[in-house]
């Protein structure tokens, strides 16, 4: 699960940044250097607004950092200056006092001598970087570095807002006192008053102790009070602290309407926890948790989910998940992860809380590795164990994969990026299926466990001239396995009873791999162009092994035709399969790179395969008569400065027709506006249609002022299958932006079975310069929609 730090006000923030403006400007000696009259006027403070349609559009960028703390000489500039016996200074009209990073302007500033205290009066205007302040009357101290400051207005723009206050006291960069303080990124003089405030009778914050105090603090949003809060503690700095996150809410079909309040818990800093009871309207009353570290060679994290009655179950659920990598003396790695869920079915109704990519197969393993050198051959020695929870279900049982119980392995290489080089592996492995409480009768030819030994030497030598290479190369691999078989009668049928069954295999491969380089520039539409052509042969001799088909396949399958794989010199992926192969893959690739920044703005390409002889052991062999493979046809890039394109076509030769097809488009005219359309075929399997976007749809404006008030965006996703006849994954939400304040609403439908969904609904209010209330969908977004922008940056 992911932790969040503590949604503290930044009111915090804003404070911090004041106070070291207030503070930068009273450094300095007690003499100050005197300059010319300021030839113009300051600068006007900017103040927070409502948003124009233009600043709704444009304003949306990360957050500046605080400027640095204002160092060197003091330069202080007025109409008027003049020395009264030694005991103050008095400057009067315009006055200026700069010093690097920092402004302060007033109508009368006087500096007393005896305890270097500077008064500012009039209309007292202080910036500091992109920061802005406005008070009636400010009065520092220059030694200490304490002050006051009356009556101040004031925006931050790393915060994005701003607000106002009665008073404001602090000492140094220690401490800051604020009474009657109100803060918004919203307009505080609209008519109406701001769509949210923040309002406190009081504010304390010590930076040194990282502690923050509101009393009397009221939230309000459309003059409505969300939250009201007598005292509330929170971090004082950027530094997390232990306390409560905001409430969440959740919508989801088979859980309810779910309530959770997480609490941060900051052991040390590089040890945190996250505690966050649950509450649902289906499932009862569960608890969340994550403890995450930090150490000098080793970090990892732990979560849990417990519900101790789930009231739709009749049982209790649970799930843990772990990881933790770390390094001891002398290089040794290691690495362990794990998850596991109390049941088949947790992973349809709690499908938020495992991050896995497999959520049927829960892993866990546990690794170490040792790298060394010995003169210029680069080792590793490596072991572990691989396991698996099988979550079965029964209208979809999947085969359990086996585990590896252990693996042992060596691996080196010799050799540079040219010249010959030589690499190894040697590997062991014990495998056992992984159990199930459901699965599909296994075939009696697979074994429910084996061990296997291999060694993987290979020579080959490159050479590289720039405008070409050539690379020869020879591998072997030879394996040994030993597993129970099952015996067979005189009339070859299969009796039921086994025996150890000890195999071995040697199969050597040779190939040859070259390819040119050739460019030229090349300007097309108004760019300046390179482009590239980089012919590509590839050839592979492997002979036929046929003992290898009775071998069993512990951890092997079928590359994934692509543009990659078609260049492998086996068709294969693990070790217990290599494919008989005379064969040679020819093809190209050309690039446009931009001669300004080396960017690549399209890439096209081809590549087919041709068999010298017929193929006997490989995916393929009972696919077509031809000995021409499917041609690979490969195009990516931007066609435009507003279009995108990424496509795929595996074309049939023996049929004429195209094997598998994916291809995505995407427009995108600007910031918050994309729209993509994607679509996948893979003949005789399925035939898919997506589409995604993110638009604005509406802008609302106030009557007769030609300002935009806000604007509503229109997001989602949807796949749509033609073979099933039905929308299998959809999202689709509405974000309205008024320029302070954006609000959320996303519902996400995800298929978990052949006829069954889970909907999921997010609603989310985020205050601009505050916080975020509500369910989270913004990672939901950012993953499912090709170039979704955040409305407000992180």
């Amino acid at each position: 699960m992911n932790v969040r730090r503590p949604a503290a006000p930044l009111l915090a923030g804003w404070a911090l940044a004041w106070l070291a403006a207030g503070a930068a400007s009273a450094q300095g000696a007690s003499e100050l250097p005197v300059a010319e009259p300021a030839a113009t006027a300051p600068t006007p403070v900017a103040l927070a607004s409502a948003a124009s349609c233009t600043a709704v559009a444009g304003a949306r960028r990360r957050p500046t950092a605080a400027a640095p703390a204002p160092t060197g000489p003091v330069d202080l500039s007025a109409a008027r200056l003049r020395s009264e016996g030694g005991a103050q200074t008095v400057a009067e009209g315009e006055v200026v006092l700069r010093r690097a990073g920092m402004q302060l302007s007033a109508d009368l500033l006087r500096y007393l001598h005896a305890d270097e205290t500077a008064i500012a009066e009039g209309e007292v205007r202080l910036s500091r970087g992109e920061d802005r302040f406005v008070g009636s009357r400010a009065e520092l101290n220059l030694r200490t570095e304490a002050g006051v400051v009356e009556q101040p207005r004031f925006h931050v723009a790393r915060a994005g807002a701003g607000g106002q206050a009665r008073r404001i006291e602090f000492q140094g960069g220690r401490q800051l006192s604020a009474q009657q303080a109100a803060y918004s990124s919203c307009d505080l003089d609209a008519p109406g008053g701001p769509d949210w405030v923040l309002t406190m009778d009081r504010l304390d914050l010590d930076f040194e102790r990282n502690e923050g105090l509101a009393r009397g603090a009221v939230l309000r949003f459309m003059d409505v009070p969300l939250l009201a809060i007598p005292t509330l503690s929170f971090p004082a700095t950027d530094q997390p602290k232990s306390g409560w996150l905001p409430p969440t809410i959740d919508f989801d079909s088979r859980a309810g309407v779910v309530i959770s309040e997480a609490y941060y818990w900051r052991l040390a800093p590089n040890r945190d926890a996250t505690l966050m009871p649950v509450i649902s309207s289906r499932r009862g009353v569960g608890l969340r948790g994550d403890y995450r570290y930090l150490l000098p060679s080793d970090t990892g994290q732990l979560a849990f989910h417990a519900l101790p009655s789930d009231r739709v179950a009749g049982r209790e659920r649970y799930s843990l998940e772990f990881s933790h990598e770390g390094e001891v003396s002398g290089g040794l790695r290691y690495q362990l992860t794990g998850q596991r869920a109390s049941d088949d079915a947790y992973w349809k109704d709690h499908a938020k809380i495992l991050s896995s990519w497999t959520p049927r197969l829960l892993p866990r393993s546990a690794e170490a590795l040792q790298p060394g050198r010995w003169g210029g051959l680069e080792w590793e020695a490596y072991t572990g164990v691989q396991g698996w929870q099988v979550l079965q279900q029964s209208d979809a049982a999947i085969s359990p994969p086996y585990e590896r119980v252990p693996q042992l392995g060596l691996r080196g290489r010799w050799g540079g990026a040219t010249g010959l080089q030589l690499d190894f592996t040697t590997e062991y492995n014990a495998f056992r299926r992984a159990r199930s409480s459901l699965a599909p009768t296994p075939a009696l030819t697979e074994p429910t466990e084996g061990q296997r030994l291999q060694a993987r030497p290979s020579l080959a030598w490159t050479w590289d001239a720039g405008w070409g290479w050539l690379t020869p190369r020879a591998t072997v691999l030879a394996s040994a396995y030993d597993y129970p078989a099952w015996v067979s009668d005189s009339g070859g049928t299969l009796t039921g009873q086994t025996e150890n069954a000890h195999r071995s295999s040697v199969v050597p491969t040779f190939s040859l791999d070259m390819g040119l380089r050739f460019e030229r520039p090349l300007s097309s539409l108004g760019a300046d162009l390179l482009q590239t052509l980089e012919p590509r042969l590839h050839y592979v001799r492997t002979p036929l092994r046929a003992a290898q088909a009775s071998l069993p396949l512990f951890d092997t399958a079928a590359s994934d035709f692509n543009a990659y794989s078609i260049y492998a010199d086996n068709a294969y992926t693990g070790g217990d399969r290599v494919s008989d192969a005379n064969q040679i893959t020819f093809g190209a690739t050309s690039r446009f790179l931009s001669r300004d920044n080396g960017t690549e703005r399209l890439r096209l390409g081809f590549a087919q395969r041709y068999q010298f002889s017929e193929q006997q052991l490989g995916p393929d062999v009972s696919s077509g008569s031809s000995r021409f493979s499917d041609l690979m046809l490969f195009g990516s890039g931007q066609l435009h400065e507003r279009w995108h394109a990424d496509a795929t076509l595996q074309y049939n030769v023996d049929l004429a027709r195209p094997a598998r097809t994916v291809g995505t488009l995407r427009y995108q005219p600007g910031p918050f506006r994309t729209l993509s359309g994607t679509y996948i075929y893979t003949r005789g399997q399925s035939e898919q249609y997506g589409l995604g976007w993110q638009w604005p749809l509406y802008q609302r404006e106030a009557s007769g002022s030609g300002q935009c008030q806000g604007t509503f965006y229109g997001v989602g996703r949807g796949l749509y299958s033609k073979t099933d006849g039905r929308l299998t994954d959809a999202l689709a939400g509405v974000e309205y932006d008024s320029g302070c304040w954006v609000f959320r609403v996303v519902a996400e439908r995800t298929a978990i079975g052949q006829a069954t969904a889970s909907t999921h609904f997010m609603v989310q209010l985020e205050l601009v310069g505050l916080s975020r209330l509500g369910s989270n969908p913004l990672k939901t977004l950012k993953d499912q929609i090709p170039g979704y922008r955040l409305l407000r940056e992180d």
